[in-house]
């Protein structure tokens, strides 16, 4: 049975990128399923939690991030 890799918390770290005009701030990434829970703003109004997978994120935040 393969072990399961503890969830990184990004709150600390102060992460976010725009696409869109929509604001993503990065909460907590979760290695096991590739995804990242994160928050949408718009025009500076919290819109919802949502979850996007990891390949939509720009390649300057994966770099920060590190899965392996």
């Amino acid at each position: 049975m393969a072990k399961k890799k503890k969830n990184l918390e990004l709150r600390d770290k102060n992460l976010e990128f725009t696409e869109n005009s929509i604001t993503y701030k990065l909460i907590r990434f979760k290695p096991d399923n590739m995804t990242l829970d994160v928050f949408r703003y718009e025009n500076g109004k919290k819109l919802d939690e949502y979850n996007i997978p990891f390949a939509h994120i720009p390649k300057a935040i994966k770099k920060l991030i590190k899965p392996n």
